[in-house]
């Protein structure tokens, strides 16, 4: 994948270390299904966010797997892996162009992809065996849920919930409207 793709992370890996400045000025969070034609199709609204704003802007993942996906979970905890093997977004994007496939191919896919992208394939399937990313999955589910995420994708930025799973029709507008307010605020 190119080094345009969107900058990703996890609250739970979050650098707690880091000085302030060296922070994103605006944090976005995208609360996707992995599984989620409707997040497939968003991925080319956070390129533009990300070629728009650089690194200040962080586009982190949040993890919101829907029960009518049977193999969502298992992609989000797929996700997790990647993030600790440093392909975290690559992995994401590879997924979600596979949609349909997965629907079909369940886990075996998502071990399969790693593989593709030179990640440790064994390890991916270790970690979807053991389930230790599931505590990850579970408090961005929770979160998501707490704070009012009903469907995906649905982004936060500045306190201000969209709600793309209806439409994401002019988010990327109102998101980028967000941002520049957010960060002339902070100048």
């Amino acid at each position: 994948m190119s080094d345009t793709s969107p900058a990703y992370s996890s609250p739970a890996f979050s650098s707690v270390s880091s000085p302030a400045d060296a922070r994103p000025a605006v944090v976005l969070d995208v609360w996707c299904e992995l599984q989620c034609p409707d997040c497939r199709a968003a991925l080319g609204d956070l390129r533009a966010l990300r070629e728009r704003y650089g690194d200040r802007l962080e586009t982190r993942l949040r993890h919101f797997p829907l029960e009518k996906h049977r193999h969502a979970f298992a992609a989000a905890q797929a996700a997790e892996e990647a993030l600790v093997q440093g392909q975290a977004w690559p992995y994401v994007e590879a997924v979600l162009a596979r949609v349909e496939e997965l629907d079909r191919e369940g886990e075996p896919l998502l071990v399969e992809i790693a593989g593709e992208l030179g990640l440790d394939a064994e390890e991916f399937d270790t970690a979807l065996i053991d389930g230790r990313h599931i505590l990850i999955v579970d408090a961005d589910q929770a979160e998501g849920k707490a704070i009012g995420v009903t469907g995906t994708p649905t982004y936060v930025i500045g306190g201000e919930l969209l709600d793309g799973g209806k439409s994401q029709e002019g988010l990327r507008g109102r998101i980028e409207e967000i941002a520049d307010r957010l960060l002339a605020e902070q100048a």
